[in-house]
Parts: structure tokens; C-alpha cells; sequence
């Protein structure tokens, strides 16, 4: 029995070391099945995305981008130390003109071609701006036929007449070099004692003023010249004159909705580039700051809510409403932060020094950042490279032509 079941053991553990060697000696097939080799795609390389304006802003140093958030004025009508300091060592954005810098054409582009000449050495073309509404507001009356008032073009209530009216300032702006237009004013003068924009608006009915006003813009865009409507919430119901002193108006937002921002919400739907914003105080909104200096106003109810993304330019900073009432340096930082993008210094070159110099102590001091001041320039850069802006000299201006234009225009418009 014993016998027996040795032999039984014997028989189980040998099973048991076969089915091992079989498991850890697979027969070899004679004919082996080689796996499907399967070409890996070949893609072309794919070339990094890289942004223009991004690669130029990071190659500008703090107190360049700094230079780009102002444009200034001049005081004479030739180019001097001044103008020569504000383009090397502050590195402006551009300049702003008025009569006092413009005798007659050949002087004006004289003067235009010297700035430009003087700033082929920066990286950065100038803005050359000008106020060209016609009517009351023209600076270039001394070379140019005027235009009539906004408010006569208003009363013809003609799209095409607006058009070739906006498309008659570009003319003239571009003829001499400028390549900036503070026009149109898209103010609805809705108060009959308002002492700073009476006829230069172009009537007291949003829908006119907005109708008239977008084809004013669009026929000054047409000659490459960036139209830049005026003054964000609106100034047309004041009864103080914002160069003098600071206006006061006593709207609530709903009521600014329904009349005053209806032309400026146009204007943003029809892709406007750049809005100014004025120097009036809405203490339903914005009890402590006037517009250029609100948050509030710039940055909530412009940009989030009416959906701005374009450049924002103060109104002059050197006006009565900031200087009686605030520093240029503390109003010029305060617009910064609320929102906006370009500090218009229009006075006294020595503003110009302390509003740089305040703008590059509050980056140090953590009041503005560096990545604020990126997304300004950003902006700026971008708008100066749409419209192709360069700092080429200007020949000889036709005047007789553009004066006759000018004069089929305004018959057109008298009827």
C-alpha cells in the first residue's frame, strides 16, 4: 500500500516539473508572425507664434514705455531744446499742436518734419495730433478754407455730407503729417448755456448727433488718420467751461444711458480707436474724481461695461478742472491707474518733466506695475502699427486744390 502511494507522488510532482519546463520553454514556431510595422506621421515643424508688438515692448526699457503714456505740447513754431529733450531723453509718444505752433503750410511741415527727423533714432514712430473739428475749433484755419460749424452740418441731417466733412479734415490733417484728429465731438448739447460746446456739437438728439458723428469719424479714418471722438461721458449739459474750472453734473448712470453715452456707444460698435475722456465730475458715480480720474467711469463703465478695448487719452491735463482742483503729476498717475492710457500734457514743458518723472516713482513705489504699464503701451503700439505710422518727411502741400474742395463742401452744406 505504502508502495502505492509513493508511486503516486512521484507521478504528481513529475506532471508538476513538465508543466513548469513547458511554461518556461514555449515551442519555437518555425514560421514566427513578424507585428505590422506602422509609419509614425510626419509633421512639419511648427514655428513658434510670436507677437510683434510683445517682442517690442520687451525690449523697451521702463522710462521708453513710460514716454509712450504722454503726449505733449509745444510752445514755439520751430523745433527747439525742449521738443529735442522730450523726444531722446522722455521718449514721447507724440505732440499736440495748436495755433500758436502754425503760420502757414510750408512752416508747419517744416516744423513736422523736424520732430519726425529728430525721433528716427527711437524705435517708436511719434503721434502728431491736431484739434480739427472745423467750425469754431480749427488750427489750421491760417492755411485751410474752414469748414462751417458742426452744428450747421448737423442741421442738413446728410450722411454723405458727413462723411466728406470728416474726410475734408483728414485731408488737411494728412496733407501736413499729422496723423492724429481729436475729432469728432460726439457731445449732444442738451444745454443751451454751455459755454465750451454749443456748435461744435452737432445737435441735442442722440440719434443726430450719433448719425452724423460716426460718418465724421469714418470719413477721417479714410485718410489713414485716427479719428478720436470726444468727451467721454459727455460735456454737453455743463454750464462751466472744464478749461476754467471744474463742471459738475448731477446725472445718475441711467440717465447718462439715455442720452449722453448713446453717440460714444456707437461709435464703440462702429470700431473706434481711441476715446478722450473729459474733466467733468459725476458725483452720482463718482463723488471723489472727475471722469479722467474715475475708475469708476474708465474702467468699469467704459471698458467692462460698454466693452472699450481701444486707447484712452485724457483730455488736457493742464486745464483749469485738474489744476485748481488737484497736482498734474497726482491727476496725471490717478488716470493711469483708473484705466487710461495716454496723459495729454499740453502746457509748460516743465509739466512734462515732473508728470514723467511721477508716473516712473509710482512703478518703484508699487502704486502702478510694470505689468499695467505693459498693457497700455500694448495698446498704444498697436494702434501706431494698424495705421502704419512712420516718421517720414512730408513734400510740399497742394493748397488751391484742397481749398477748392473745401469750398464745393461748404456750399453743398449752406445749400
Amino acid at each position: 500500500m505504502k508502495k502505492i502511494f509513493y508511486i503516486i507522488i512521484i507521478i504528481i510532482i513529475s506532471l508538476a516539473f513538465t508543466a513548469c519546463i513547458k511554461q518556461e520553454n514555449p515551442p519555437i514556431l518555425a514560421n514566427p508572425i513578424e507585428p505590422p510595422i506602422i509609419d509614425e506621421p510626419i509633421y512639419p515643424p511648427v514655428e513658434p507664434v510670436t507677437d510683434p508688438v510683445e517682442v517690442q515692448i520687451n525690449e523697451m526699457t521702463l522710462e521708453e514705455k513710460i514716454g509712450q503714456l504722454m503726449i505733449v505740447g509745444l510752445e514755439g513754431k520751430e523745433i527747439d531744446e525742449n521738443e529735442i529733450r522730450n523726444i531722446h531723453q522722455y521718449k514721447v509718444s507724440g505732440f499736440i499742436f495748436f495755433s500758436r505752433n502754425i503760420d502757414n503750410a510750408e512752416q508747419t511741415l517744416s516744423l513736422l518734419n523736424s520732430l519726425k527727423e529728430e525721433n528716427k533714432t527711437n524705435s517708436v514712430p511719434l503721434f502728431l495730433s491736431i484739434d480739427e473739428e472745423g467750425g469754431s475749433v480749427s488750427r489750421l484755419s491760417k492755411i485751410y478754407r474752414n469748414l462751417p460749424t458742426a452744428a450747421k452740418l448737423g442741421n442738413s441731417n446728410d450722411n454723405e455730407l458727413s462723411f466728406e466733412y470728416g474726410k475734408n479734415l483728414g485731408i488737411k490733417a494728412s496733407s501736413l503729417g499729422f496723423n492724429i484728429n481729436f475729432a469728432p465731438v460726439l457731445d449732444i448739447n442738451s444745454n443751451p448755456n454751455n459755454p465750451v460746446i454749443g456748435n461744435r456739437s452737432y445737435g441735442n438728439e442722440p440719434e443726430l448727433v450719433s448719425d452724423v458723428g460716426i460718418e465724421v469719424m469714418n470719413g477721417i479714418k479714410s485718410q489713414n488718420i485716427i479719428a478720436i471722438p470726444k468727451h467721454f461721458p459727455g460735456h454737453g449739459n455743463t454750464s462751466v467751461d472744464s478749461h476754467l474750472e471744474l463742471p459738475v453734473i448731477h446725472k445718475s448712470l441711467d440717465e447718462l444711458y439715455n442720452l449722453e453715452i448713446i453717440p460714444f456707444k456707437r461709435a464703440i460698435d462702429y470700431g473706434v480707436d481711441a476715446i478722450m475722456v473729459s474733466h467733468i465730475l459725476f458725483p452720482q458715480i463718482d463723488d471723489k474724481y472727475p471722469a479722467t480720474m474715475s475708475e469708476e467711469i474708465i474702467d468699469r463703465i467704459l471698458r467692462e461695461e460698454l466693452g472699450f478695448n481701444g486707447v484712452v487719452i485724457s483730455d488736457d491735463m493742464t486745464m483749469g478742472a485738474i489744476v485748481d482742483n488737484y497736482t498734474i503729476e497726482e491727476a496725471s498717475v490717478q488716470f493711469l491707474k483708473s484705466g487710461g492710457d495716454i496723459v495729454l500734457v499740453c502746457h509748460k514743458n516743465e509739466n512734462v518733466e515732473s508728470v514723467y518723472n511721477k508716473i516712473i516713482d509710482s512703478v518703484n513705489d508699487g502704486e502702478l506695475t510694470e505689468y499695467d504699464i505693459n498693457e497700455k503701451v500694448y495698446r498704444i503700439l498697436t494702434l501706431k502699427r494698424e495705421y502704419e505710422i512712420e516718421d517720414k518727411s512730408m513734400e510740399a502741400v497742394n493748397i488751391k486744390k484742397i481749398n477748392s474742395n473745401t469750398e464745393k463742401l461748404i456750399k453743398d452744406i449752406n445749400g
